[in-house]
């Protein structure tokens, strides 16, 4: 029990301190979890961690797309980018299809790679063009 209690703080810790890029490679990473999670749930026939872990992933994108910042160009893009992978999340979920939540899996482990890369990049000073 102490060691749960223990991880769940050192959790809500990491969340508290981290800054906005971290949390957006956490919200990735949650998402990306999510998916994982609603593909065991469809190994093993249960529909109901299929449907609330594919919502959970849905959200988070509809939070990055409440989020994004459309003063900057680049902000259209993600939009469009996010809109695919949501309506993935969405079909995948109605008709319980392994291949298409596959599909927003790989799209959002794309994003999270290069969500990494710019993190990194910035990280070492390096000028993002």
């Amino acid at each position: 029990m102490a060691i749960n209690q223990a991880y769940a703080q050192y959790n809500r810790n990491k969340i508290l301190t981290a800054s906005p890029a971290e949390l957006t490679l956490l919200l990735y990473d949650g998402a990306i979890k999510f998916c994982n999670v609603a593909l065991l749930g469809l190994e093993q026939k249960d529909m109901e961690k299929v449907h609330i872990n594919i919502t959970k992933a849905e959200d988070i994108i509809v939070e990055f797309q409440a989020t994004l910042n459309h003063k900057y160009a680049v902000a259209e893009d993600f939009d469009k980018i996010y809109k695919y992978i949501y309506e993935l999340l969405v079909e995948a979920n109605i008709k319980k299809d392994r291949e298409l939540l596959e599909r927003a899996l790989s799209e959002l482990r794309g994003m999270r790679d290069t969500w990494k890369e710019v993190m990194a990049k910035t990280k070492n000073g390096t000028q993002i063009h």
